[in-house]
């Protein structure tokens, strides 16, 4: 089996991904963080700073792919620990890819990277538009994308790159944060698809199949073959309220 490795293998999207991948990778889980599930014989976990090259770099040793889910995923986090935890440690995983002649890399992007349309209710939302960040957190994912582009045309690395939208755990239940969903098998489908796509370079919105369309998936249909399965309407409920994102909150926070 192909050995993927998942950096922030234990966090939210990852504990959700694991029993849906390790059908047809064998996982390479790593973190900075103990996992919060017991692992298996398909699975390996390391504990490492994704910020840290050299770590990174020795993890990456016979792997095929990677999945790059690690960061701070706060909109109100503020440059300092941005620049670490997501711009840093994305270049990490970039450049230990290329010295450990790991061709192909899946990169978790956000919707926030075009956070200002969405606060502008300027739907759909698609990929082709200039990016417009509505934070911080939006603005170092952002950067994460100019890499990607950069490793890929430089070192001729597949680096696909999905702006996810909103996954939890648990059932929807913030009318706010809805049209943004995606399921877990739906995320599963779409990182899969990504990983066997024999694109050099793309940007994907990762969203389920719901009726808002709020954000554009017809690149994602045509060019990686994604049919979500699932609709947030189905499940979702009516009982929680939250704001998108506060735009000023991660630098007024210091």
């Amino acid at each position: 089996m192909k050995v993927l490795a998942i950096t922030g293998g234990s966090g939210n999207i990852g504990t959700a991904l694991r029993p849906l991948l390790r059908a047809n990778y064998k996982l390479r889980l790593l973190d900075i963080r103990d996992l919060s599930e017991p692992q298996t014989a398909e699975e390996e976990f390391q504990r490492i700073d994704v910020a840290d090259l050299a770590s990174v770099e020795s993890a990456f040793d016979g792997v095929d792919a990677v999945l790059h889910l690690a960061g701070n995923p706060s909109t109100s986090a503020n440059w300092s620990d941005l620049l670490r935890d997501n711009i840093e440690a994305t270049h990490s995983v970039f450049e230990a890819a290329r010295r450990r002649n790991v061709s192909r890399v899946v990169f978790a992007s956000t919707n926030h990277v075009m956070g200002f349309y969405n606060l502008e209710k300027a739907w759909p939302i698609d990929t082709n538009v200039p990016i417009r960040p509505d934070s911080l957190y939006g603005v170092s994912k952002a950067c994460g994308e100019a890499l990607a582009r950069f490793y890929a045309d430089a070192f001729g690395m597949s680096i696909i790159c999905l702006r996810i939208g909103w996954f939890t755990p648990r059932s929807p239940s913030m009318p706010g944060l809805n049209p943004l969903w995606i399921s877990g098998r739906d995320l599963a489908q779409i990182v899969t698809l990504s990983l066997e796509s024999s694109l050099r370079f793309g940007i994907y919105n990762a969203t389920s199949n719901n009726p808002q369309a709020h954000w554009d998936l017809r690149t994602a249909r045509d060019e990686l073959g994604y049919a979500p399965m699932d609709d947030v309407s189905a499940i979702a409920t009516e009982t929680g309220s939250s704001a998108y994102v506060d735009p000023r909150a991660g630098v007024l926070a210091g």
